[in-house]
This record gives structure tokens, sequence and C-alpha cells, in this order.
């Protein structure tokens, strides 16, 4: 039996359409107090993309319902101009899709390299369960803040319930197609091959998609915010080793959750 929230994941979308944000699409209005930003990276998958030791960030999006940014370049550029931008939003809520286990991490782990300061604080949390191996050089899933924005990871939340129900994998793409949301769609594997057009309307379409999704069960959503209250002084992130050519001649393992 398919509960009353999974009912309105399923429910047509009353007379909106957001498959692009890069001029189609009218924003839906934040149903939450605070703003709402679905945030998204892409990573220079032409050695590999899945491992912060080797890919730099290439690409990230910011989608509010008066936001739509989509920030690219020299990748220590890229980061500042990331960082200045999340300061200067109204404080609200990021909202990622794996973004516990992959986006903000692999952030950290490159301003890192890059010598970037950010206000990034990540918690380790070693409740969050995860099906895939941890990204490379960290330990597991985080929880986090950046300057005052609380983050809220999709993909935990509906792989918890949605997903068990169904038993879907919860991967972005088939969650967004599940309710008649219209995502582009790339290979993924091959990021470095797109165009920069390709690329901006791929990443902004994910972080939109992501956004929309949370939007339409935000009575249940807001739950699953990320609570730091109770877990003690963030620690800067510091990888704990140096990539050796072994260690990056690895290759992660496939995911599907984007």
């Amino acid at each position: 039996m398919i509960s009353p929230v999974d009912q309105r994941l399923s429910a047509p979308k009353d007379n909106r359409v957001v498959p692009a944000i890069y001029g189609l699409g009218i924003a839906t209005p934040d149903p939450s107090p605070l703003p709402l930003y679905g945030l998204d990276i892409e990573t220079d998958t032409s050695e590999n993309g899945l491992d912060p030791a080797v890919a730099p960030v290439v690409s990230v999006a910011i989608i509010g319902e008066h936001h739509r940014i989509v920030l690219e370049g020299d990748e220590s550029s890229l980061l500042l101009r990331l960082d200045a931008t999340i300061a200067s939003l109204p404080q609200g809520v990021l909202v990622t899709w794996n973004g516990a286990a992959f986006d903000l991490p692999f952030i950290a782990h490159r301003a890192y390299l890059c010598g970037v300061e950010s206000g990034l604080q990540l918690w380790h949390d070693t409740s969050i369960r995860s099906r895939n191996e941890p990204l490379s050089g960290h330990p597991g899933s985080y929880r986090g803040t950046w300057h005052g924005h609380r983050h809220l990871d999709g993909y935990r939340l509906f792989r918890a319930d949605a997903g068990a129900v169904l038993h879907l994998a919860c991967g972005l793409k088939p969650m967004a197609k599940l309710v008649g949301l219209d995502p582009v769609e790339v290979d993924r594997e091959r990021i470095h091959l797109l165009t920069d057009a390709e690329r901006q309307a791929y990443v902004a379409s994910d972080a939109e998609v992501t956004r929309e999704l949370i939007i339409r069960r935000w009575a249940t959503a807001q739950a699953a915010i990320d609570n730091v209250s109770q877990m003690g002084p963030s620690q800067p992130y510091v990888p704990p080793v140096v990539a050796t050519p072994e260690a990056t001649d690895r290759q992660a393992e496939p995911q599907t959750i984007g």
C-alpha cells in the first residue's frame, strides 16, 4: 500500500513545467519559511570523476525561487566564487541529492587541495548508512552547514521511505521521471566531452529537479534537514593521505544516484 505521501509524489503536476530552468521553466515558490536552494556539482570525468584527489570541480549550479546561478571556470576561482555566492544568499536550506556522501565532501576536499578557505562545515555522521563505498579519502557521509545555511540530502530522504515502499534505487533521474519531471540526461562518465552549454544545462537541471522533488513533499522533508546542534565543533577537512599513483589508478565503483 502506497502512503499518502507517495501518492502525492506520483500525482501529475498541475499547470507547471520545470524540465529546464535555463530559460524555459518557472520556479516553484518556496513552501518553507526559509529559501530552498538546489545545489549540484559536476566534476571532470576525463580521468576519474568520482575521486576528489584527481578530479576538479568543473561546474556548480545553485537554483532557488529567485536565483539561477551556474559557476564555471578555473577551479580555485570557481570555489572562491561559490563560497562567496553561498555567503551572499539569504539564509535557507541547501538541497542536494546524495550531497552528504558526495557533493559536500567533494567540495571540501577540492577546496583543501586548492588552498581555498570556505564556510562549509562538515561533521562525519556514522548513523548515515550507505549502500555504496564512501567517497575516496573519506570515512562516510556527513551532515553540514555553509555560512549559516542548513543542508538537506534529498536522496537519503527518498531512500528511507519512498524507495523502501516502491523498491526503487532512488536515483535522481528515475525519481524525477516518476513524478512527471523531465530532467536533462547525459552520459555521466563523459561530462568532459559536453559542450559548455550542454554541461551548464545538465548541472542546472539536476539542481532544479532536486529542489522540485523536495518542494513536493516539504511537509515531511523538513524533518530531514541536518541537525548539527549536538555534534560538537566542526573540524576542517584534511585528506588522510596524499594520493599515490596506485591510489589514483583505482577506479571507484559506478554509482547511479544522480
